[in-house]
């Protein structure tokens, strides 16, 4: 997934704009799909690589505001940027509430989208990367013992070896050993990096 090229996917009805838009990315060596409803764009395949959509306001039948909605709730992050011919204030600021990266009305500057859409494809690479890096971790945690998962825990909070030891009843030395196996296998360098991982993971706010 992270080595996968970066890709536009155009939603419009008008298929001359969606054409002149498509011609416009390939002009900075982007990759792009074109669809003309929004059921065409989710019955498509969704992209491997960092995405954004650029999309239409009003389409006949489901319109890009409730494709926005639509992909919230089924938790599908992918950065929106609108374009309309017929901007009204509601509209505009229902849709940044939403997340959108920009609102453009037509006609707009080549530039302005062309910017809209470097922000959305780098916004869209730093999640998958922070989700492959808590995939990751998550599969290292899973690799620790049930023992050692109980002493990372213990460790993050802040309990001191002798304390871990009296806590769990095992001896100090024991304690140590199994620190030192989690900290190798959560390749994990120093203390302060084991507490990061436990952040990402949201291991602080479980008990042991």
């Amino acid at each position: 997934m992270g080595n996968a090229d970066p890709s536009v996917m155009v939603i419009d009805d008008d298929p001359e704009f969606r054409d002149s838009v498509v011609r416009l990315l390939e002009t900075v060596g982007l990759q792009t799909r074109q669809f003309s409803s929004v059921p065409d764009f989710l019955s498509a395949d969704p992209p491997e690589g960092p995405a954004c959509l650029v999309l239409d306001v009003r389409m006949p039948g489901r319109s890009g505001l409730e494709l926005q909605r639509d992909l919230a709730a089924a938790n599908r992050q992918v950065p929106i940027i609108f374009i309309t011919a017929h901007a009204d204030v509601p509209m505009t600021v229902q849709a940044m509430k939403g997340g959108a990266i920009e609102f453009l009305t037509k006609p707009f500057r080549p530039q302005d989208l062309l910017d809209a859409v470097e922000i959305g494809l780098a916004r869209d690479r730093h999640r998958q990367e922070n989700e492959k890096a808590f995939t990751e971790l998550r599969t290292r945690f899973d690799m620790l013992s049930s023992r050692e998962r109980e002493v990372m825990l213990l460790v993050v909070a802040g309990r001191l070896n002798k304390l871990i030891a009296a806590d769990i009843g095992i001896a100090e030395a024991t304690v140590k050993v199994h620190r030192t196996h989690l900290m190798r296998k959560m390749k994990a360098r120093s203390f302060p990096e084991l507490c990061r991982m436990a952040e990402i993971l949201k291991l602080t706010s479980q008990k042991p």
